[in-house]
């Protein structure tokens, strides 16, 4: 007890009582961090679980590709020999796949013949090439399948199931690709039938590299991808990943000549060849002709691109290239970038478009080469239609469920496809078109651009293209593979669904050749009702030349305003005065320039209740500077100091007062001076202007204005007087007179000025 009160005085001094405070706050202490050690415990023990289940849902999946690789290998032993019993000819396997930065090459172990192959096509001869595969790269590269790195699909969070596309029959003809020529009777075409010999004109030379072994390409057309699940069935998903196919019938030669898309140079001996060639195609087609057809190209899609998932059922698509008198080296290039890097079961056919060609490489041997493929279709026209109406023929007889218009001097890059046809999925009115990389012409070399880039136009109707502000970007929290809202499209490339395309009344059939028809159908999409949109994981490279090859059976300037004319008179309303205005007003003379009868395409517009192009301008394309007039408001004469009116349809002269209607007037973009349905004339009686019914057609009602204290000047031949005002006591007279530079009673200005 006596030794308790020692401890009691301690704690009841100022001192106590701070050691007991630390004592308990220790304590405290320690029960928070065997209570937080707990609960570490707890979450360490669920992240463990988690972990757990991943694992053997990764192994699960292992297991089934395990599987799947086993069954192919049966298959693939079962077919080949079948084949070595039942055919004498040699099998190629379908080699060369190419994967975005891939480092790895083919090695190809037989490379004596590299000088070349004969010119003419000879499927008999080809002799089998030795590869140096893997056994797993060479199974997957039998049967087309693309090996994915990464099991991840980060784009869109989901957890597809493993993919089962549609597997053809063993014995399957590749003839079971081959469509009904449907409503052929009905278009003025011409498929020639083909020779039973070989002996026909060979094509131009087409150098070292530039062949392709089209009877193991045709083999390839009838392989599909098939994945079963463990229990051998077909499991159906509903989403997969976007197939990065590249396959071609014989390995790349990794030393040819623009492999990968490189710049190529033409040795210093050929430069007068390559001169002498290049009108051909308006490029360098000597270079050109070195090049691989099957070339491989930089995979120049948004990193994101290749783990993004698409819909297993997809439709199918036709692709229509139209060409005349085109390159025999690139128009073979468009065609086989596109079976190569598309997938088997969306790829309906190709149909290739002859509009009525001269070079005769383009009839028979055309028609020869492309034999080989089952799914490539040529059609020749009797005559020369243009761009626009081959486009028409070919989509008559296409069969695939969308449309896809392809020019052809292109080369289409790994998984370009699937991504425009899932937007078409989704939305059957979008259009979705392909970012256009560049490929050189002059030296062949593929080039990556912008992804944010769409295409605009500026007046009169000049398409360009423009990049979107890093603010826009920024704004719409967008990333580099999100689609791009396009408010015209380039025209050359692109996917709509073939319904929706006939329901928009296709293309007006009243434009002739080329020009134009980009803008129509884009205004006819986005007025009634659809979108158009730039996909960024969808490449294609072009060849941008500086000059057109092709000849214009009319004249070409002509041919191109006319169809402009169409195009603004259906699509643009009252804004048409700024087409015209811009250069083109030589148009509203309906005695000289015959535009055509619009009435059909004035109904359909009217049938599909389509918006009006300010609709368009406010909710598609606001950037554009679109003002109705190029001035407006008062009209003050510096000399005078008073403002122009009317009354009762009489010019004069009073105070200037913004509340007055009367003294309101428009200077146009058709050069004319308007106050309401009334345009100023200069043809004058008696030196006097009078106020005559506006017509657009009349060139005495122009009036060259140019800015801010300039002349009004009228158009009168040669002569172009001035309008001046004569101060007089009594009435001002307001009349023509010769121009003087330092009269201020000449000088004439508007309150508001809405272009320079």
């Amino acid at each position: 007890m006596n030794k308790m009160i020692p401890c009691w005085r301690y704690l009841r001094s100022s001192k106590g009582v701070l050691g007991f405070v630390f004592v308990a706050s220790v304590i405290w202490l320690l029960l928070d961090m065997a209570v937080l050690r707990l609960s570490v415990r707890d979450v360490n023990s669920r992240l463990l679980k988690e972990r757990v289940i991943r694992q053997q849902d990764l192994a699960r999946q292992q297991d089934k590709v395990t599987l799947l690789m086993e069954k192919f290998l049966e298959e693939s032993v079962v077919k080949q020999e079948d084949s070595d019993k039942d055919s004498d000819s040699v099998d190629v396997q379908p080699v060369g796949l190419y994967r975005r930065r891939r480092k790895d090459k083919v090695a190809v172990k037989d490379n004596q013949n590299r000088q070349g192959n004969p010119s003419k096509v000879e499927p008999e001869s080809v002799a089998k090439k030795p590869v140096d595969l893997s056994l797993t790269d060479a199974l997957l590269l039998q049967n087309n399948i693309v090996k994915n790195d990464s099991v991840s699909l980060s784009r869109r969070a989901v957890n597809p199931e493993i993919i089962e596309p549609v597997k053809t029959a063993p014995n399957t003809s590749v003839q079971v690709f081959n469509q009904p020529r449907a409503a052929k009777e009905q278009l003025d075409v011409q498929e020639l039938p083909l020779k039973e010999d070989n002996q026909i004109e060979e094509p131009p030379n087409r150098g070292p590299h530039n062949t392709s072994s089209v009877k193991e390409e045709k083999q390839l057309q009838n392989n599909s991808i098939i994945v079963k699940g463990r229990d051998t069935h077909p499991v159906k998903a509903s989403v997969h990943q976007v197939l990065s196919l590249d396959v071609t019938a014989a390995p790349r030669d990794p030393n040819a000549i623009g492999q990968f898309g490189q710049p190529a140079t033409v040795p210093s001996e050929d430069s007068l060849k390559m001169k002498q060639r290049w009108n051909e195609g308006h490029f360098n087609v000597y270079l050109s002709e070195q090049i691989p057809l099957d070339r491989a190209i930089p995979d120049t899609r948004p990193e994101i691109c290749a783990r993004d998932v698409v819909h297993d059922d997809l439709p199918s698509t036709s692709v229509i290239l139209c060409f005349v008198d085109e390159v025999w080296s690139t128009l073979l290039r468009s065609v086989h970038s596109v079976l190569n890097r598309s997938p088997p079961h969306l790829l309906k056919e190709i149909i290739l478009v002859d509009d009525f060609s001269k070079k005769k490489y383009l009839k028979e041997n055309l028609d020869h080469y492309m034999a080989n493929f089952s799914k490539v279709r040529v059609i020749h026209l009797k005559e020369r239609q243009g761009l626009i109406r081959a486009r028409m023929a070919g989509a008559a007889v296409a069969t695939g469920e969308v449309l896809t218009f392809l020019d052809s001097h292109v080369e289409c890059n790994v998984g370009w496809l699937e991504p425009l046809l899932e937007r078409i999925y989704l939305d059957r009115s979008k259009v979705a078109c392909p970012v256009i990389d560049v490929i050189s012409d002059q030296d062949m070399s593929y080039k990556m651009v912008d992804n944010f880039q769409r295409g605009i136009f500026t007046w009169p109707l000049t398409f360009g293209w423009n990049a979107l502000s890093d603010e826009y970007v920024k704004k719409n929290n967008m990333t580099a593979a999100d689609p791009i809202r396009c408010p015209v499209m380039a025209g050359g490339l692109f996917s709509i669904d073939k319904k929706y395309f006939y329901q928009l009344g296709a293309y007006d059939p009243g434009l002739e050749v080329w020009g134009g028809e980009n803008m129509e159908i884009s205004f006819k999409v986005w007025m009634c009702g659809g979108q158009i949109e730039i996909i960024p994981c969808s490449r294609v490279g072009h060849i941008f030349r500086g000059q057109n090859p092709y000849q214009f059976p009319k004249d070409r300037r002509k041919t191109v305003e006319r169809n402009l004319a169409r195009v603004a008179e259906v699509w643009l309303d009252e804004y048409k005065e700024l087409f015209y205005g811009h250069g083109y007003r030589h148009l509203l003379d309906k005695s000289s320039n015959d535009i055509g009868d619009l009435t059909q395409q004035i109904q359909l517009r009217a049938k599909l209740k389509c918006k009006s192009f300010k609709w368009y301008l406010d909710n598609v394309y606001p950037e554009l500077e679109a003002p109705l007039v190029k001035a407006a408001g008062l009209v003050f004469n510096r000399g005078l100091r008073t403002c122009l009116s009317v009354h009762t349809g009489v010019l004069f002269f009073e105070t200037c007062d913004l509340s007055k209607q009367s003294q309101h007037f428009n200077y146009t973009w058709l050069k004319q001076l308007r106050q309401k349905d009334l345009c100023v004339d200069h043809e004058a009686n008696e030196g006097r202007l009078t106020l005559q019914p506006c017509s657009v057609e009349r060139t005495a009602l122009r009036w060259l204005h140019k800015s801010s204290k300039s002349k009004l000047v009228g158009h009168n031949g040669a002569k172009q007087p001035c309008m001046e005002v004569v101060k007089s006591s009594k009435v001002h007279i307001l009349h023509l007179a010769t121009c003087h530079a330092d009269s201020l009673f000449q000088q004439w200005e508007f309150t508001n000025y809405y272009t320079e």
